[in-house]
């Protein structure tokens, strides 16, 4: 374990001239969530919020994504604080992990549990490999996953399997959770190919991936209705960036997938 802060937090350019962030949970052997790694991600976020990139990438090292949560982190809560620990890290990370303006993707090369697993579900894009398992493993201390994980499962998998997923407590492999729809892909080398989606969402139209994250966030708060009442708005501003008029005179000037994209 790193004896300043459990994660990484690293800025890099593509070939193309687009900036990656990479958030390392970098305390292993497990990268337990203790109060210093939920202290180092909230500043991780923190800086990530000031100064967005065009895609973030989390990932982990050692030989699990995360062993879960350090249980001395709810002895002796009270009801009162247990909420205000609940709401300080939706606040600080799950909500601001989802409100970047730009694609996030997630990194699974093996045990995903609790906390890590919950980011995960923040995430837009979650990556597997295929020895990868994951789980909300809180009824082993009489808790409820309470970072947003119940809610985010069942948007991605339906409510039957969010409870079946919670309630047993059980581990799930990276095949099923593609099944299910909770993961996006599965690689040998996850890390690698993560890395390559990075990069190329970071060098694709930045601003007409937030407005997509932007109508589905509204789908997600209102329905189809909501999102529809937004979507003018949101899709219309794009005509005002540098990249679309950019893109429409490549497309009539040269052809389709030959643009490049500034991210403004």
């Amino acid at each position: 374990m790193s004896a300043t802060k459990p994660t990484r937090l690293e800025r890099s350019v593509t070939s193309g001239g687009a900036e990656v962030a990479t958030l390392t949970l970098a305390a292993p052997p497990l990268n337990l969530f203790d109060t210093a790694m939920f202290d180092a991600l909230a500043a991780d976020m923190a800086e990530l919020s000031a100064r967005p990139p065009r895609a973030l990438l989390i990932r982990a090292e050692g030989k699990v994504v995360s062993g879960g949560v350090d249980v001395h982190s709810f002895d002796g809560l009270t009801a009162e604080q247990g909420a205000q620990l609940w709401q300080e890290l939706f606040d600080r990370i799950s909500h601001p992990i989802e409100a970047l303006p730009c694609p996030v993707l997630f990194a699974a090369h093996a045990l995903t549990l609790t906390a890590a697993f919950e980011i995960a579900l923040a995430c837009d894009l979650i990556l597997a490999a295929p020895k990868a398992k994951f789980g909300l493993v809180e009824i082993v201390v009489g808790l409820t996953p309470s970072m947003g994980g119940p809610q985010r499962l069942a948007e991605r998998a339906g409510s039957g399997r969010a409870r079946e997923l919670v309630m047993t407590g059980d581990l799930y492999d990276a095949a099923t959770m593609l099944q299910w729809g909770v993961v996006n892909q599965i690689h040998e080398d996850v890390d690698a190919a993560a890395v390559a989606l990075a990069h190329r969402l970071a060098e694709g139209p930045t601003r007409a991936h937030a407005a997509t994250k932007q109508i589905v966030e509204a789908w997600r708060s209102g329905g189809v209705a909501h999102a529809d009442s937004v979507t003018p708005q949101v899709s219309g501003e794009l005509f005002e960036t540098e990249d679309l008029p950019r893109a429409v005179r490549s497309f009539l000037e040269v052809g389709p997938g030959n643009a490049t994209y500034l991210g403004r």
